[in-house]
């Protein structure tokens, strides 16, 4: 096993978890701030990879498609909270549960009526479509440096966003204390609203960056939102710097160790074993990890205070 083999994993590893970190930062502040179980996140991520998707292929341009994605599927997000979420709030979780499941149902439906059920074809750009010599005989995609970059100014404008701005004051006050932040005159009604569309623009991005490396296709935001619920019981309900360290260790332990682990394995073990047995025990260590994270720390690696 080289050197290289180990630092692509790791980079792969990064951009995965980048984009997990997306999910998981709108998810999260969905659920600590309005203690709302919303199952169809994974559904914005979807609706912003056809949007992209589509309005590339009419365009032509990649650049126009990312911003017509994050503008469309924040108005659709503001539009769900607006006419069918808001009246969830006061609602117990079974009641969200079920109603966000059945909107993943009617999300799906809609896609394949409008999209049809083949998937559809989101390209890369020309520009980034080659390899970038990293290190002397590491070579690795410019693309997925794009969104390893875009992903870490993303987190540090979020950042910001969160604890140097009034709006950050606003969320913040609002998943400490509903009442007393209505009572000083924050209008929580549209600031939830808000929340939901600027966590609705980060599933678009996510999605429309993820688009020209995965198929977009009808579904494709179930498999991913599971992923997005581990990462914010790791990294702590409710807290943007959990949800980016839970995203890192997700992405690189998933990726890593689907690629790694075999290879580990076969020096232990019969060829046969370690093909059969390294996928299975890559496709449950992130949960391992999960269980760990709760069995010492309940509340996650860093909950959210207040």
């Amino acid at each position: 096993m080289d050197w290289i083999l180990v630092a692509e994993q790791a980079l792969n590893g990064l951009q995965f978890g980048l984009m997990l970190f997306l999910l998981a930062a709108g998810l999260t502040l969905v659920f600590g701030i309005m203690d709302m179980i919303n199952l169809a996140h994974g559904s914005l991520y979807m609706v912003g990879a056809y949007l992209a998707a589509a309005v590339a292929a009419a365009s032509g341009s990649f650049l126009l498609a990312v911003l017509a994605a994050l503008v469309g599927t924040a108005a659709f997000g503001m539009l769900l909270e607006v006419t069918l979420l808001r009246r969830l709030y006061q609602r117990d979780h079974l009641s969200q549960v079920l109603a966000t499941f059945a909107l993943i149902l009617m999300i799906n439906e809609g896609t394949r009526m409008i999209w049809g059920s083949q998937p559809v074809m989101l390209n890369l750009p020309a520009a980034l479509s080659g390899p970038v010599e990293l290190l002397p005989g590491l070579y690795y995609p410019a693309y997925r440096l794009l969104i390893i970059g875009v992903g870490l100014a993303v987190a540090l404008l979020l950042y910001l966003l969160v604890t140097r701005t009034r709006w950050g004051m606003w969320v913040r006050a609002g998943a400490s204390n509903r009442a007393m932040a209505t009572a000083m005159g924050v209008n929580i009604r549209w600031l939830f609203t808000a929340v939901f569309g600027f966590g609705a623009a980060l599933c678009a991005l996510a999605g429309s960056l993820l688009g020209p490396l995965l198929a977009v296709q009808v579904g494709m935001g179930e498999s991913i939102l599971i992923l997005a619920f581990v990462v914010i019981v790791i990294g702590g309900i409710g807290s943007i710097r959990g949800a980016l360290v839970g995203a890192l260790l997700v992405g690189l332990v998933d990726t890593c160790s689907r690629t790694l682990l075999p290879a580990l394995l076969r020096q232990l073990a019969s060829p046969e074993v370690a093909s059969n047995l390294g996928p299975a025990l890559a496709s449950i260590l992130i949960y391992v990890l999960m269980a760990a994270v709760l069995f010492w720390k309940p509340q996650g690696l860093f909950p959210a205070r207040g």
